[in-house]
């Protein structure tokens, strides 16, 4: 990676695992002062509303958890337990600061996932995105999810269209039951930048 300060435009240019776990590890303990809170992020917030609203209840599996955000959302909405899932092990020792997780886990979902844990719901927030995780990762979270399990995760409105999400989930009609699309913003009113408009595609399913 080139860019030495971690940042949305870096964090959208990775192309590797490795450069993942890198550009986190630096990234970690800055994160929300100089992503989430600078560009008014949003989108945990939008996810765990939906969830809840949709009927989401725990246990929760936040995927791709980073610093926990949507921990928090969840817990601010009564959900609970949460546990929390990531790639990267920096981010999720800023997560267990914030008290509402109760397990931690390191997985990379573009590979099959190892769990011994059963939850209701499975969310995630800012990780099918741009430099991250495609399609294809979907069927790794159904192997861990049983029947019922509710799900609610976000998708980058360009990277939807760019990866074929939409074809994507057409071939899952034997797997998947009530599948809804959610239009919604990653970043509030007061954010800046070139980004600041970008748009969400919040899925809900469930699992047959």
């Amino acid at each position: 990676m080139k860019d030495n300060k971690p940042n949305l435009k870096s964090a959208y240019a990775l192309e590797t695992v490795e450069d993942n776990l890198e550009l986190y590890a630096n990234w970690a303990s800055d994160y929300e002062n100089d992503f989430a809170s600078s560009m008014d992020y949003i989108l945990p917030n939008q996810v765990a509303q939906i969830f809840l609203k949709m009927g989401g209840k725990g246990p929760v599996l936040d995927v791709g958890a980073g610093t926990g955000l949507g921990g928090v959302a969840l817990a601010n909405l009564g959900i609970s337990p949460i546990d929390a899932m990531d790639l990267s092990d920096a981010m999720l020792n800023e997560a267990s600061k914030k008290k509402v997780y109760r397990h931690f886990f390191t997985a990379d979902i573009t590979q099959p996932i190892k769990t011994k844990n059963s939850y209701q719901g499975i969310i995630s927030s800012g990780t099918f995105t741009h430099g991250h995780v495609g399609p294809s990762a979907i069927d790794n979270l159904l192997s861990i999810a049983k029947k019922g399990t509710f799900f609610t995760l976000s998708i980058n409105k360009n990277h939807w269209l760019e990866k074929g999400f939409a074809q994507k989930f057409d071939t899952l009609t034997e797997e998947i039951d009530k599948l809804s699309l959610h239009d919604v913003d990653i970043y509030g009113k007061y954010s800046k930048g070139d980004h600041r408009n970008d748009l969400g595609i919040v899925t809900t399913f469930w699992k047959k």
